[in-house]
C-alpha cells in the first residue's frame, strides 16, 4: 500500500528545466484544426472548463441511462474575455454521449465565493458530491482572487423520460485552504497568477485510498537558492497538490506533500488528474504558453507524467511532457483538457476556445472588434481526441465529434485519425498542421 508522504521536502518529484527545454511539437502530439459544430451544446451560454460525473473508481457514472458533465458557464451575450468574472457551474446530460442538453445550474443558491471555478463531481452510492473552487468572497464589491477548495453535498440527482435534474438545498463548505508551508498562500505570491484550485477526487485502484488532487504553488522564500538563486525564475512555482482522506470519507481531507513540483519551470499546472493504466500512474495537467518560466518555451496544451506508484518519481511523457497541443495556425482552439479512461484507449476532452485566430497571444483578442471576439470564441465542447499510451510514450490516434463521451461498454469508432494530415493534404476539410 502506498504511504502518503507527511512533509514537504526534496523528495517531491520535479519537472526540471532540462526536461522542459526538450518540449517539441511532433506529428504525435499536434491536434488537427477544430471547427465549430453546426450547433453549440446550448447557444444561451458560453461553455469552457468541463468535467464528468464519475464513480469512486473513476468510471463515468450513469443516472437513469444518462451520462452527466459539469461546466463553467457564463451568459452568451457577455464578452468571452469576461466570462471568468461571473463563472457559474451548470450541468449537461446525454443519453448517447454525442448530443448534450443543458440541465440547469448545479447549485440552487448558497455557493461559496463571488464565482465558482473548476472542480470535479462524484456519485457514490447515490450520494452526490460536487467539488469546486470558491474564487473570491461572496458579496465583495471588487473581484478578488483568493481561492479555496470547496464542496457541495445533499443535492438530489435523478432522471426520468424528460432528462436529468439536480435539485434540493445543498450544504456548501470549505474543504481546504493553503497552509503557507507546503502550498503558497496568496500573500506569499510574487505577482504571478495565484493558484489554489481545481479539486479532483481520486481513488487509488491499487490501495483503495482516497485522495483529492488540486493545482497549487510551492512557497519559495526570497533569497532561496532554488533556480540557482534566480528570483525571476523562482516566481514560476507551480505544483500539483494532493490531500488524503484517512477514513475514505469524501468530505474529510488532510493536506499532504505535492505530487509534482514545477518551480523554475511553470507557474500553472491546471486541472490535475490521474488515471491508472498497465500498472502505471498517469498524471495530466493543462498549461499555457505564457506560464512557462523565462528561458523555456512550451505551447498551450495537455502535459503528462508517468510513475510506477502514486507517490513515485514522475517522469514527463515523451521525455519532455507535451501530450497534446494545438496547430500553429490555431494555437488557442482548445484548452482545459480532461483525460477520460476507456477500456480501449483514453480519450481527451476539452472546450473549443478561439478558432480562426492565429496571433501569438490571447491578449490580442481584446484588440479585435467585439463582434469578432464573439465570432471567434467557440464556447462549447471541443472534438474528443483518442490518446495512445505505452509506458513513457503518448500519441494522438483519432478524432471524434464535439463532446463525444462514451461509456466503458460502448466501443470507440474505428475511423483513422482525421487530423494526421501531411503538408498540402486537405482530406476531410482539415488543413495541414504546421
Amino acid at each position: 500500500m502506498s504511504s502518503p508522504r507527511q512533509f514537504a521536502g526534496p523528495e517531491t518529484p520535479t519537472w526540471t528545466r532540462a526536461q522542459a527545454a526538450g518540449i517539441e511539437r511532433t506529428d504525435s502530439n499536434v491536434a488537427p484544426v477544430f471547427y465549430p459544430p453546426p450547433e453549440k451544446a446550448d447557444p444561451s451560454v458560453h461553455v469552457w472548463d468541463t468535467w464528468p460525473l464519475r464513480n469512486r473508481d473513476g468510471s463515468l457514472a450513469e443516472v437513469g441511462g444518462y451520462r452527466v458533465v459539469f461546466s463553467l458557464t457564463a451568459p452568451a451575450d457577455l464578452l468571452p474575455g469576461k466570462r471568468h468574472d461571473v463563472a457559474t457551474i451548470r450541468y449537461f446530460y446525454s443519453a448517447d454521449g454525442e448530443t448534450w442538453t443543458l440541465g440547469g445550474r448545479a447549485f440552487d443558491g448558497g455557493a461559496l465565493g463571488s464565482r465558482q471555478w473548476a472542480g470535479s463531481a462524484l456519485l457514490d452510492d447515490g450520494d452526490l458530491y460536487l467539488y469546486y473552487t470558491a474564487a473570491g468572497r461572496a458579496g465583495e464589491e471588487h473581484l478578488s482572487y483568493g481561492q479555496r477548495l470547496a464542496m457541495a453535498t445533499g443535492g438530489d440527482v435523478s432522471a426520468d423520460d424528460s432528462g436529468v435534474s439536480i435539485k434540493g438545498p445543498m450544504d456548501h463548505r470549505v474543504l481546504l485552504e493553503p497552509d503557507g508551508e507546503r502550498y503558497e498562500q496568496e500573500h506569499q505570491s510574487r505577482g504571478q497568477i495565484y493558484t489554489f484550485r481545481d479539486p479532483w477526487f481520486y481513488e487509488d485502484g491499487a490501495t483503495g485510498e482516497t485522495y483529492l488532487l488540486f493545482e497549487a504553488n510551492t512557497p519559495v522564500p526570497e533569497g532561496s537558492d532554488r533556480c540557482g538563486g534566480d528570483a525571476e525564475q523562482q516566481a514560476f512555482n507551480g505544483s500539483v497538490g494532493i490531500a488524503h482522506s484517512p477514513t475514505g470519507d469524501p468530505t474529510d481531507w488532510e493536506l499532504r506533500d505535492p505530487l509534482l513540483d514545477a518551480v523554475c519551470v511553470n507557474q500553472e499546472l491546471e486541472r490535475p488528474h490521474l488515471l491508472e493504466r498497465d500498472d502505471r500512474y498517469y498524471l495530466f495537467v493543462s498549461s499555457h504558453k505564457h506560464t512557462f518560466a523565462p528561458g523555456l518555451e512550451g505551447p498551450d496544451g495537455l502535459y503528462g507524467f508517468v510513475a510506477d506508484s502514486l507517490f513515485g518519481e514522475y517522469r514527463p511523457l515523451n521525455g519532455h511532457g507535451l501530450v497534446l497541443t494545438n496547430p500553429t495556425n490555431a494555437p488557442f482552439q482548445s484548452y482545459s483538457y480532461v483525460v477520460v479512461d476507456h477500456p480501449e484507449d483514453p480519450l481527451v476532452t476539452s472546450f473549443l476556445g478561439y478558432v480562426d485566430y492565429d496571433r501569438e497571444s490571447l491578449d490580442d483578442v481584446a484588440l479585435l472588434p467585439e463582434a469578432e471576439q464573439f465570432r471567434r470564441f467557440g464556447g462549447t465542447f471541443a472534438p474528443t481526441v483518442r490518446l495512445g499510451l505505452d509506458g513513457d510514450r503518448s500519441w494522438l490516434s483519432a478524432k471524434y465529434g464535439h463532446g463525444f463521451l462514451p461509456l466503458a461498454h460502448e466501443s470507440l469508432p474505428d475511423d483513422p485519425f482525421e487530423g494526421v494530415v501531411e503538408a498540402g493534404d486537405e482530406r476531410r476539410g482539415y488543413t495541414a498542421r504546421e
